[in-house]
């Protein structure tokens, strides 16, 4: 009984210790420290050891790092448009833009993101349609693919891909594929042996250096960019696997949303897979002028900023720019996410904007992806209705898409969800659209995905189970670390 009454106490010590380091290593964030410590009380000694996986940080230095002459060339060219836009000289090929100045600067400040006004953008919701138009494109490339996927499944879309990709490599196409470890940790090592023997290379982001042992397991790639012969790119939520295809049971049809772009917004694309690519792969890209082709400046008419964020920075760019952009609502905000856990400046920026008289909508999906994100999601909708807020179920599928749509003048689709790993843990990046016509065209997508949504009102919030309420609550303590 002694040795059991000693053990304890030791442990109880050793955890106590425990908590005042974790204490003192996330200081700066109380919500994720009190979560962290409810961890550690729940899990004595093994949450420590969680803690050291999932909580680890990375040192907020560069990363990323272009080569040759690329860094001066970007600095230049954003220090003009900055110069540009306090001058209001920077010209506008749509004039509702002039009312978004302050939002493009801050872009270009906080994460070098170029404003283009030349761009060409199709806008893709069905999986059919996107890897058609994806695999057509690749069928005609003549230089280059460069590929960055989260998730790459091994099915028969996964292999479609690779298989087309080894057809391209085996003409001379640059062929160039970058996944994420932890993201598509089910691909078997067989999966890129047709693309590696075609001369096409593959490479995985912050992969196990230890087996069955992460210490970056928090820190993932979840962009999703495909870049040919620096001409078309392709941005947004659509992973690779059948069931973006919508030929999974349980989540049924695919509802997400996804870019084609022409233009100079691409070569944004195309700098950004270059610094993935030189970050995680042995073999370091040279510059190319071919990765950066001369474009005929009348390509298109639709602004654009591509704005990218990752934990090794001090902005948070792209969760930013969402608050510039709910800030500056006057009529209506239509947001779509699959996973909604905001900060509490998120969440003040929303009832703000709905207090204040502007239309707030969000869709969510029905059905449940992730168990504690799902009910951490669900417990930040009762502040949200209570101030205004229309919240929408989407109940056709699942809803995938990462979508923000002001007024109908402004828009951003992307890979970025709206919760804190995509803000703080993951590598993200964003399409930030200046255009009445694109950013109508959105705001119809969403009102036609409302007629295949529930309309969750307060009365209906404030019936809910009792289960659903204690679910709700745990998960949202535990939101901070999700």
């Amino acid at each position: 009984m002694a040795i059991m009454e000693n053990a304890y106490a030791f442990i109880t010590l050793l955890n106590i210790f425990l908590a005042i380091t974790v204490i003192f290593l996330e200081r700066r964030n109380a919500s994720t420290t009190w979560a962290w410590v409810m961890v550690l009380f729940f899990i004595p000694i093994i949450g420590f050891v969680l803690y050291l996986i999932l909580g680890q940080k990375i040192r907020k230095r560069k990363l990323y790092k272009l080569l040759g002459d690329s860094q001066r060339i970007i600095e230049h060219t954003v220090e003009r448009q900055m110069r540009q836009l306090r001058d209001r000289v920077l010209s506008f090929k749509d004039p509702s833009v002039q009312d978004y100045r302050d939002m493009i600067y801050m872009n270009l400040k906080s994460s070098y993101a170029v404003y283009t006004s030349n761009n060409e953008v199709e806008i893709f919701t069905e999986g059919k349609q996107k890897f058609d138009a994806l695999l057509r494109d690749i069928e005609a490339a003549q230089h280059h693919i460069h590929l960055i996927y989260y998730i790459v499944r091994d099915d028969e879309l996964g292999r479609r891909l690779v298989k087309a990709l080894a057809a391209k490599a085996a003409e001379g196409v640059e062929v160039k594929f970058l996944y994420d470890h932890i993201g598509s940790s089910s691909l078997p090592k067989r999966y890129f042996h047709e693309l590696r023997a075609a001369g096409g290379q593959e490479a995985a982001f912050f992969p196990s250096r230890i087996p069955y042992l992460n210490l970056k397991i928090n820190y993932r790639n979840h962009r999703k960019l495909v870049i040919i012969d620096g001409q078309v790119g392709y941005i947004g939520g659509f992973n690779i696997g059948d069931e973006y295809l919508g030929l999974n049971e349980h989540f049924g049809e695919w509802r997400d949303t996804h870019l084609k772009v022409r233009g100079h917004a691409v070569l944004q694309m195309q700098a950004q897979f270059l610094m993935d690519w030189n970050l995680a792969a042995p073999g370091r890209i040279l510059l190319n002028e071919l990765y950066f082709p001369v474009m005929n400046d009348e390509t298109g008419t639709i602004g654009m900023q591509l704005v990218a964020s990752g934990p090794d920075t001090e902005y948070q760019q792209i969760k930013d720019a969402y608050i510039k952009m709910i800030y500056a609502a006057k009529e209506t905000i239509c947001l779509q996410t699959p996973y909604f856990v905001p900060d509490e400046s998120l969440m003040t920026a929303l009832k703000i904007a709905a207090l204040s008289g502007v239309d707030v909508r969000i869709m969510l999906p029905s059905k449940p992806d992730h168990f504690f994100v799902y009910w951490a999601t669900h417990s930040y909708l009762g502040e949200l209705l209570a101030g205004g807020v229309k919240c929408y179920l989407y109940e056709k599928g699942f809803l995938h898409a990462k979508t923000l749509v002001i007024d109908g003048r402004i828009a951003s689709v992307g890979t970025a969800n709206l919760d804190i790993r995509s803000f703080k843990l993951n590598f993200e990046m964003n399409a930030f659209i200046y255009d009445t016509q694109t950013t109508a065209k959105l705001q119809r997508i969403f009102e036609a995905d409302t007629e295949n949504s529930r309309h969750l009102t307060a009365e209906i919030y404030a019936a809910r189970p009792l289960m659903n309420r204690i679910k709700e609550s745990v998960s949202r303590l535990l939101s901070p670390i999700l």
